[in-house]
C-alpha cells in the first residue's frame, strides 16, 4: 500500500514538474507587442505595421516579430553576414523560422543587418520579402562565437 502511494506522488511530483517546466520555456517572461511601431535604424526611421512582436527581458534572444513595411524599406541597410532565424514558442504562428531560412537561402527573402551588438553581443536581425512582408529577430554575433 505504502509503494502505491509513493508512486502516486512521484508520478504527480513529475507531473506537476513538467507542466511547470513548459510554462516556463514557452509561456512565462514573454510580452507581446501588437499595433504599428517605429524602427530606428541609424538615422532612419522605420514604419512597420501589422506588427505581432514577442521580448522577454530575461534573455535578448527572445524577441521574434512579423511585420508589414514599405517593400525596399531596408535597402539601404547591410547585409547580415549568417542570418539564423531562432524558432520561435509554438503559439507564436506567425513566425516559421524553417520557412524564413529555406527562403533565405533560395533567395526568396533578403535579411539585413538592423543593428550590430546591440545589446552588447547581440545583432538585429530582419529579413524582408518584395511583397514588404518581415521577420525580425535576435542572434549571437561573432562577440560570442563558440
Amino acid at each position: 500500500m505504502s509503494g502505491r502511494r509513493l508512486m502516486i506522488a512521484l508520478l504527480a511530483f513529475v507531473a506537476v514538474f513538467a507542466a511547470a517546466l513548459v510554462w516556463f520555456q514557452f509561456f512565462a517572461y514573454y510580452s507581446r507587442h501588437r499595433g504599428d511601431a517605429d524602427l530606428a535604424v541609424g538615422a532612419a526611421t522605420i514604419r512597420l505595421r501589422d506588427l505581432d512582436q514577442i521580448d522577454a527581458t530575461s534573455s535578448p534572444l527572445k524577441l521574434r516579430a512579423c511585420f508589414v513595411a514599405d517593400a525596399g524599406a531596408f535597402d539601404d541597410l547591410p547585409a547580415a553576414a549568417d542570418p539564423t532565424p531562432l524558432v520561435a514558442p509554438p503559439w507564436f504562428g506567425c513566425f516559421d523560422a524553417g520557412q524564413i531560412t529555406a527562403d533565405l537561402a533560395a533567395g526568396r527573402a533578403t535579411a539585413h543587418l538592423a543593428a550590430g551588438d546591440n545589446p552588447s553581443g547581440f545583432d538585429l536581425i530582419v529579413a524582408t520579402y518584395p511583397d514588404g512582408r518581415g521577420f525580425m529577430w535576435r542572434q549571437l554575433n561573432d562577440r560570442f562565437a563558440e
